[in-house]
């Protein structure tokens, strides 16, 4: 999609038609006061306060209609440099406007205002030259805002739109927003029964439903034998840690605004787990270690919790309680490069198998200005970020650089990718860290009977669960490799009454031969129990009627074909199993 922030043309226009979305507000609600409308990646908004009323789909009709007049109207916009006495006079009765102005500070620059037609607005700019230019647009949706992002102050109406030069470009654009609800795993995951919210068990904490726990298991699978190849060892640890843990850890000092709150519990102070390095250390520091030990990995498909913001909850993209496939490598420093080295060809192997493309690497450096949110000194620090830098380099993987992205303790290497909603998601990660064996006080013995600090290096590779699982169900439409599918065969017999006994013995033979199966013997018509298997978006369905009888036959159609394809009952296990 189109990154209407970051180019020009699209930006002015988009800045401009939030202005002309202001007017017509104005015109159809005098009381209206304006807070901010910028532009961001996905187009633009505008918060406004509208009294004591909220938005509806009939509202936003009415907007747009009113907001073509307007544009049809073709009204030049007009710029005009205004003193800070001035434009607090200009919009005295707007305490909105009023914070913004207070804030400004003349000696950066002039305050500017633009005019169109009748309406006024305060801005930078810079804008278009007429409302004229404006016509190619559309409101898209709206949502309550909290003014300044605060949730103590008041809930403002927040309406995004999009704007172009072209009625064709506007088009197009608006079929891949249709094509993104189609993708959205929350619509997904509703309907094909794969996870759901209860208000009443709390935001944030999804509950997986059958299906979903078959894709899940199924992943966890996958993941652990990959791992347990490759030398992983895998453990086990509890959701809850002493709040002195993570102390000692430095995650209280430096995130415990994200963690739920403290439990008191014989005289003891409890926390449930927002990562698990913590306790993984421990497991570490519970033995004595040489260097022939290392690398010692060990790995947890482990559930953690975090106070994520309601607001900031997003399906099971973004979650209060998740699942993460983690492991920490403990190492020797000359061990660091072919172990990352390591982790990186993991994920581009599981990437291949899942027939990801679409992702970015990032090295993710810590801001150098704001460096007290930071553990570790300089030296530590630029060390750390030149690994990680040479290593990329040396795997020839495209990647960014992004300051302020890294963990407390240590810079990191994202694999980033974009969710169908728009969203840009850390997949996989990947982090260095010299500071976490030096606060639990980890040791080795070298090769010359000395001791030494070992090397940390974080990983997930399929990261959280959860939101892998978004994100497979974003990428596939719903449409998921055979393996992963909760039903993997439907079968329907084409008339009930008369091969339902056939259809039964298939279904028996294909579940004895470790596939999943749902037999459809409804008395619905044939059309319906078909298309009732695409909804679903089962892979393989089974149409057996008068010839599959009679020949002991089955005939099977794949998702997305129209073509059916008759074969003998071993040649569909072989093509299952392929």
């Amino acid at each position: 999609m189109r990154n209407f922030k970051e180019e020009k043309e699209l930006n002015v226009l988009n800045h401009s038609c939030a202005h002309l979305l202001a007017q017509a507000v104005k015109h159809l609600y005098p009381q209206a006061k304006f807070w901010v409308g910028p532009v961001v990646e996905e187009g633009f908004y505008y918060d406004i306060d509208l009294g004591d009323k909220s938005i509806t789909d009939e509202d936003i009709q009415a907007i747009e209609s009113e907001m073509k007049k307007c544009a049809k109207a073709d009204k030049y916009i007009v710029r005009k440099e205004i003193s800070k006495e001035e434009a607090l006079k200009m919009f005295e009765d707007d305490e909105y406007k009023l914070d913004l102005i207070s804030r400004m500070d003349e000696s950066e620059g002039v305050i500017s205002c633009y005019t169109q037609g009748d309406f006024t607005d305060l801005c930078r700019g810079p804008h278009v030259n007429s409302t004229k230019e404006l016509k190619n647009f559309k409101l898209i949706k709206f949502s309550g805002a909290y003014w300044k992002g605060d949730a103590n102050n008041k809930v403002l109406q927040r309406i995004y739109g999009v704007c172009f030069p072209t009625k064709e470009e506007l088009d197009a654009h608006l079929a891949e927003l249709e094509e993104a609800k189609e993708r959205d795993h929350r619509k997904l995951g509703k309907d094909l029964g794969i996870f759901m919210f209860a208000d009443l068990v709390g935001k944030g904490l999804p509950m997986w439903l059958p299906n979903g726990f078959i894709v899940r298991h199924a992943l966890v699978e996958y993941i652990t034998e990959k791992e347990m190849k490759l030398g992983y060892k895998h453990v086990m640890t509890p959701s809850l840690g002493n709040v002195d843990l993570y102390k000692t850890s430095g995650h209280w000092d430096h995130y415990k605004e994200d963690m739920f709150p403290k439990m008191e519990l014989d005289n003891e102070s409890y926390v449930l787990r927002p990562m698990n390095c913590p306790h993984h250390m421990m497991i570490y520091k519970n033995f004595l270690h040489s260097y022939r030990d290392l690398p010692l990995r060990l790995a947890e498909i482990a559930n953690d919790f975090r106070y994520e913001a309601s607001g900031a909850c997003c399906g099971i993209e973004r979650t209060r309680a998740f699942t993460q496939n983690d492991s920490h490598i403990f190492c020797t420093p000359d061990q660091i490069e072919s172990e990352i080295e390591g982790v990186i060809n993991l994920i581009l192997d599981v990437y291949k198998d899942f027939g990801f493309e679409n992702y970015k690497f990032r090295l993710s450096l810590r801001d150098d200005v704001n460096t007290d949110k930071y553990f570790g000194n300089d030296e530590l620090w630029e060390k750390s970020e030149a690994a990680l830098r040479k290593i990329l380099k040396k795997s020839g993987a495209e990647y960014y650089e992004a300051e302020g992205e890294a963990a407390f303790y240590g810079p990191k290497i994202d694999v980033q990718v974009k969710s169908a909603i728009g969203h840009d998601v850390t997949l996989s990660t990947v982090q260095l860290d010299y500071q976490l064996p030096e606060r639990f006080e980890l040791e080795y013995v070298n090769e010359e009977g000395k001791k030494e600090r070992p090397v940390v290096i974080h990983r997930a590779i399929l990261g959280s669960l959860d939101r892998f699982v978004a994100f497979l169900l974003e990428e596939t439409k719903g449409v998921l490799p055979i393996w992963l599918a909760p039903t993997q065969v439907y079968i329907i017999p084409v008339n009930p009454e008369y091969h339902l006994k056939y259809s039964e013995k298939i279904k028996k033979r294909l579940e004895e031969a470790g596939f999943r199966v749902e037999l459809d013997d409804r008395n619905e018509k044939l059309s319906y129990r078909m298309r009732e298997s695409q909804v679903r978006k089962v892979p393989v369905t089974l149409i057996l009627g008068d010839g599959e009888v009679a020949d002991s036959t089955v005939s099977y159609r794949q998702i997305g074909s129209r073509e059916t394809t008759t074969v003998s009952f071993e040649e569909l296990v072989e093509l299952l199993r392929k």
